[in-house]
């Protein structure tokens, strides 16, 4: 069986289900449709289009109009197959889904030049052939008429859909219409019953313009005859798109173009800037360039058309064809080409101009002195004691819907804020300002290379920063506070389980800024992109920090692919009891470990036992210990092994429990334990728990991890408990910053160099400077 005919019926069922649950959409889902009898009824009865990108995924029927640059090759001869192949397995794709899918395609000239090129070239005289000049290409223009070209290709292309098509088991039909079918009541009519009844029958309909028979001139309104129907005037696959996708009532129109959607202005100028969202009052603020060098319509006639088709209750994409998987992107939410809404209700700053003013805003704040910095940072600090009352209230809204939504306990602590944390906050921010005060432009290294040539290295911001975080809005003043006092802007992206909470402390934020002048340095980024856009915007963003789950920080190192990703994607940290250790003492730090906050990241996962222990009676203790807290215990292949009855087997040693579980395991000795933690650990911190300093020395030198600890639980990884005021998180990677990364973690460096009228060809042989390479004090 065919491999998508074979996940049809999963997908099919999946795309049903999602329908379902989209309430306002369900009566026009569960009944057939049928075209409007008149533009009345269809004004009456009109749908709502879709507000957000992310509701693209309930669109079920789909108008996909490829334009001539999409599928023609670039030399304009012939058809681009591979581009045309991918996009007919994503039509085919949506097809077996469940979505019924139109498409509206040109190419039938193309086509047709490419063949009747080769019969020209095949025609040429044998001088002409063999003449140094080849005429072919000039003589084209005039010799291939467009309408034989269209007769040609015609059966050509639908032929090539046919078998394309064939090969995930979906049927097509052909329509072929002109332009005046659609001022004849009788044919319009009979166009659009035809339409329904192949949708009906599971068949894809392929709608194409009858070039070969197509009048010279295109209809414009005053040429529609008296007493037919009035529409959009058909001058080009666009505007005839949208008429068929608003007749059909069609969820979603997609128009694909050789560009990548709408431009303020012609895309090769500067300043040129895409607009990821359209709505009608963009349309004063728009130039627009030539048109396509293949295709009958430009941008212009594309926005119209989207704009007349949104009008009627189609939502509208202009996305660009060559784009890999562009029609499964946009239905799976993703900000690809230009998304056309009605909605102006919560419209926000695109993402984009965010990004530039936290760019313009980390160098205003580069601009400043470090007082003023920490003066900042300070403020921030006393506002959230002073508005605890206004944080509490929003952060009690967020309580309220998340116990309604059912969110898990350890998820709802970490949501929560208490006027004790509001405290804690307000002291580590202060830390963060009095520590703050040497790091940026500090000096690292002066060196005299020759006479009156120096060369320096100083700490500079990296940029701008994205930090993701899920159900913590305490993270917000944290890392906005770390950003502001090493001098980067800041996107910050919050979950929206925190929603109120994080514009409450957002507005803190703000406030404190404006008082050095750099309030756009700090955004919250309240769209509802997809992270995986966020990501993939390398031009506007330096470093990416995700704070959560393992999952969440896995899935972001996994989609980013050109951004830099700072962070740890599990926190799998060991506690290792060793033979020489004050068994009280090991008991204390193991319950902390695991007990005081088993969802956080520093939280012991597995338990080492030096196996000469197994002979006392530690393993009880530890057990007994473990179970009154609630402590689900699993045992190691090892323990597994001595045990008759015992606790259940783990089934991974190196597994992340984040809740009130853990493994224990037996080890033979020191070196067996520190082999276990490089084997199954994530090198986020591990501790030894030992009265032999000889050990302890060999085990803090040999395990190579972010932390390592004697005798204190793993608890202690975090930045406020090291001293740095917060964290914005903690890294396991070894290039830069490694452990909890404060302020310094967020600076990089550069080389200022200052001379007379040095130039390297002073130190070639005979050039009179020397070299010195000289370490002058910092």
């Amino acid at each position: 069986m065919n491999v998508f005919l074979r996940k049809s019926l999963q997908l099919t069922n999946a795309v049903k289900s999602s329908f379902s649950t989209n309430v306002w959409r369900a009566a026009s889902i569960q009944a057939p449709r049928q075209p409007a009898s008149t533009p009345e009824k269809r004004q009456t009865e009109r749908k709502p289009t879709f507000s957000e990108r992310s509701q693209l995924k309930y669109a079920r029927r789909l108008v996909v109009k490829l334009g001539s640059a999409v599928i023609t090759r670039e030399d304009n001869h012939g058809l681009a197959l591979g581009r045309l192949a991918s996009i007919v397995e994503q039509v085919a794709e949506c097809h077996l889904e469940g979505r019924e899918v139109m498409m509206v395609t040109s190419g039938a000239v193309a086509f047709g030049k490419q063949k009747l090129a080769q019969e020209l070239l095949m025609s040429l005289s044998m001088r002409e052939t063999l003449a140094p000049k080849d005429h072919s290409k000039e003589e084209e223009s005039f010799l291939l008429d467009p309408r034989a070209a269209a007769a040609v290709g015609q059966s050509g292309l639908m032929s090539l859909y046919d078998a394309m098509f064939a090969q995930y088991g979906v049927k097509i039909a052909q329509v072929l219409v002109t332009k005046p079918d659609f001022y004849n009541e009788e044919t319009r009519t009979n166009l659009f019953a035809t339409l329904s009844e192949l949708i009906s029958l599971n068949i894809v309909p392929i709608i194409n313009t009858n070039d070969a028979v197509s009048p010279p001139m295109f209809l414009k309104d005053d040429d529609i005859p008296p007493g037919t129907k009035k529409g959009i005037p058909i001058k080009d696959n666009d505007s005839l798109s949208a008429m068929l996708s608003a007749e059909v009532q069609a969820d979603l129109l997609i128009l694909m173009s050789d560009v990548d959607g709408i431009y303020n202005k012609p895309p090769w100028e500067d300043g040129a800037k895409l607009m990821h969202t359209y709505t009608t009052n963009d349309s004063r603020s728009i130039q627009f360039g030539q048109k396509s060098k293949v295709g009958t319509g430009g941008m212009d006639s594309k926005v119209k058309a989207a704009t007349w088709a949104l009008d009627r209750g189609v939502s509208v994409v202009i996305c660009n064809g060559m784009q890999e998987k562009a029609i499964k992107t946009i239905i799976g939410g993703r900000k690809v080409g230009t998304f056309f809404t009605e909605s102006t209700d919560g419209f926000t700053t695109p993402v984009e101009e965010l990004a530039e003013s936290a760019r313009e805003g980390s160098r205003q704040l580069q601009t400043l002195t470090p007082e003023q910095r920490a003066s900042a940072v300070h403020t921030l600090a006393d506002l959230l004691v002073s508005k605890e009352q206004f944080i509490l209230e929003a952060n009690a809204k967020d309580l309220s819907d998340a116990q309604r939504n059912g969110l898990a306990k350890p998820l709802l602590s970490r949501l929560s804020l208490s006027t004790g944390k509001l405290k804690n906050l307000s002291v580590g921010l202060k830390q963060i300002a009095d520590s703050s005060h040497k790091n940026v432009g500090r000096v690292l290294r002066r060196t005299r290379l020759a006479e009156n040539l120096d060369l320096t290295q100083v700490t500079v911001p990296i940029g701008v920063l994205l930090v993701i975080f899920e159900s913590r809005p305490d993270s917000l003043p944290q890392v906005a506070s770390l950003a502001i006092a090493s001098g980067n802007g800041l996107l910050l992206k919050g979950g929206k389980e925190a929603a109120n909470s994080n514009k409450a402390l957002m507005e803190l934020v703000k406030e404190s800024l404006t008082t050095v002048g750099a309030e756009k340095a700090v955004s919250l980024v309240s769209t509802r992109e997809e992270i995986s856009d966020l990501l993939s915007m390398d031009d506007h963003i330096d470093l990416i920090i995700p704070r959560g789950s393992s999952d969440l920080v896995r899935s972001i190192q996994q989609q980013s692919l050109h951004i830099p990703v700072l962070g740890h994607a599990e926190g799998v940290c060991h506690v290792f009891i060793d033979k020489d250790a004050d068994i009280q003492k090991a008991l204390k730090i193991a319950r902390d470990a695991k007990c005081d906050y088993p969802a956080a990241c520093n939280a012991m996962e597995t338990l080492l036992i030096h196996e000469d222990l197994m002979s006392g009676d530690i393993f009880n203790d530890v057990c007994n210990m473990l179970k009154r807290e609630g402590v689900k215990i699993y045992s190691g292949p090892k323990l597994n092994q001595l045990l008759t009855f015992g606790p259940p087997a783990a089934k991974s040693l190196k597994h992340e429990y984040g809740a009130l579980e853990c493994c224990i395991e037996i080890v033979k000795d020191l070196e067996d334990a520190v082999n276990h933690i490089h084997t199954y650990g994530s090198g986020h911190t591990e501790v030894i728990v030992t009265e032999n300093d000889t050990a302890a020395q060999h085990f803090l030198k040999s395990v190579d991890s972010a932390c390592v600890f004697h005798n204190a639980s793993s608890r202690f990884a975090d930045g406020f408990r090291f001293g740095l005021g917060a964290e914005v998180g903690i890294s396991t990677a070894r290039i830069h910053a490694r452990g909890p990364v404060g302020v310094e973690g967020l600076l990089t460096t550069k080389w200022i160099l200052r001379g007379r009228d040095h130039t390297a060809a002073d130190f070639a042989d005979g050039g009179g400077s020397v070299w010195l390479h000289e370490s002058l004090p910092v």
